[in-house]
């Protein structure tokens, strides 16, 4: 038989015809199979944790049906307890799948340390953004006699002598040591 008669014959018409019908009725049955199986159109709406304890948040998690991952936390937030939550992502509200897990970043104990640059024999002017650029507070400045008039010849921190590489925690406050331009 030739191809072009056997392609007009009724029995590759028919042969078609229940191929055609059988992907249609496999297609119906993956579909049913998925809506129940990923409980199509049921969701949890995914609670307010920011500001609140890990403990809290793990109960309230788990009362919804919610996991809970911790990613890394080094934005230190003054306005939040230690080892709260401060962001959390997907944001609250949002409607997510059961067991979805929720990505949580805490507030650490306190600010990361950054270590203190080397602004010794340099100018007021060069060092003050230096240290605002890296979020230390420029103090008390005093004043000593020394030929480089606002050269800073010290620094200090809590009425401690600081050596440039020592680390301190963002925000800390430095007081400067500058020569006042006297011999």
């Amino acid at each position: 038989m030739s191809l072009v008669k056997f392609l007009t014959s009724k029995v590759f018409f028919k042969q078609l015809a229940l191929a055609i019908v059988a992907i249609v009725v496999l297609c119906f049955i993956i579909l049913k199979w998925l809506d129940i199986t990923t409980n199509h159109g049921e969701f949890v709406v995914v609670p307010d944790l920011k500001g609140k304890s890990i403990e809290t948040v793990k109960i309230e998690l788990e009362d919804n049906d919610l996991q809970m991952k911790i990613q890394d936390s080094a934005n230190y937030n003054p306005n939040y307890p230690k080892f709260a939550v401060i962001e959390q992502n997907p944001e609250a509200g949002s409607q997510v799948k059961e067991n979805r897990k929720i990505y949580l970043i805490l507030n650490p104990s306190g600010y990361r340390k950054v270590e203190v640059p080397n602004i010794l024999k340099r100018t007021f002017r060069q060092a003050k953004p230096q240290l605002e650029a890296l979020e230390f507070k420029v103090g008390d400045i005093t004043y000593i006699d020394n030929i480089g008039k606002d050269v800073v010849l010290g620094m200090k921190h809590e009425g401690k002598t600081l050596k440039p590489g020592t680390l301190l925690p963002l925000t800390s406050t430095i007081d400067l040591v500058l020569g006042n331009g006297k011999r």
